[in-house]
């Protein structure tokens, strides 16, 4: 792991300065880069991801726990730097790549290396990783509802609002898409509120350590993923609205329901309440409905 120092001597020799629009705020507290891999319990099996990796200063103490580290890093100095410093390590992939192809897909490149070290080892996939402001949620929420690749558990460090987009409650001012999703397919918990000291370059924002745990048990109650992420992104699209407003402006497959007042009413939903009043498992209920109706 690599102190603030360190870091700004292998960005200076390099001839390269944090960019900003990147989010590169490196933690540099090593005791919460600690904290956040021991959090993880990583085995000898397992496959981490790790978004931005840097400098590789956190990816070093990955790789001494898992089966395998597949790190990405947009920026293509620092991808080389993180290159030169862990070019020991055998059980350590740097990919040079946004780890997003789209807001809703997750890079090719990326996908392919996951499945690939699926077939070598038997342990979990995990995201393991200080989440560069820009991508978190979208990252987060595709290795959730992604028929390609999923993640068992994820263990961040994200901006303060992100963190409570998280883990929210239904009906609070930072419930949405994330925090149904979150709590819809496992538990998910924030660890530890983080000062921008623990950081470098400071942020102007608190952040925060957080971890989400799959559980197939509550996965198992959703019969179609795609189907239910149409729903939740219909009606948390018009959050405002009233549900029996919300429903008449579905489209796509969606636009095939034409039940939409039974499906409330059997869903004990009121439809006069607002997208934002509804707990996750009523959207897994309506989901399950539409899936029905759409056989």
């Amino acid at each position: 792991m690599h102190t603030k120092h360190q870091i700004q001597r292998l960005l200076t020799s390099a001839g390269v300065r944090p960019n900003k629009r990147l989010g590169q705020n490196f933690l540099i507290d090593l005791n919460l880069m600690q904290l956040l891999i021991d959090s993880a319990n990583i085995g000898k099996g397992d496959i981490i991801l790790e978004v931005g990796c840097g400098t590789g200063s956190l990816t070093e103490a990955i790789a001494e726990k898992a089966g395998f580290c597949l790190a990405v890093e947009l920026d293509h100095t620092l991808a080389e730097i993180a290159h030169r410093q862990l070019a020991e390590k055998k059980n350590v992939d740097i990919i040079n790549t946004d780890i997003l192809e789209s807001k809703n897909t997750i890079s090719p490149i990326v996908t392919v290396a996951l499945q690939s070290a699926r077939k070598k080892y038997p342990g979990r996939v995990l995201l393991i990783a200080n989440l560069p402001y820009n991508v978190a949620c979208p990252v987060m929420l595709n290795l959730i509802t992604s028929p390609d690749v999923t993640a068992d558990g994820m263990y961040v460090t994200v901006q303060k609002e992100v963190a409570e987009r998280m883990t929210a409650a239904p009906a609070s001012g930072d419930y949405g898409i994330l925090s149904i999703f979150m709590s819809a397919a496992g538990d998910v918990k924030t660890e530890r509120i983080l000062k921008p000291t623990v950081f470098w370059p400071q942020p102007q924002v608190d952040s925060a350590m957080v971890s989400f745990v799959r559980k197939e048990e509550k996965l198992s109650r959703i019969k179609n993923m795609e189907l239910f992420s149409k729903v939740v992104n219909l009606f948390m699209g018009h959050r405002r609205k009233m549900v029996n407003t919300s429903s008449k402006l579905a489209n796509g497959a969606l636009e095939e329901i034409h039940n939409w007042p039974e499906i409330f009413e059997h869903c004990s939903i009121n439809p006069q309440h607002r997208p934002e009043q509804l707990r996750p498992q009523d959207y897994i209920a309506i989901a399950n409905l539409c899936c029905e109706h759409l056989k």
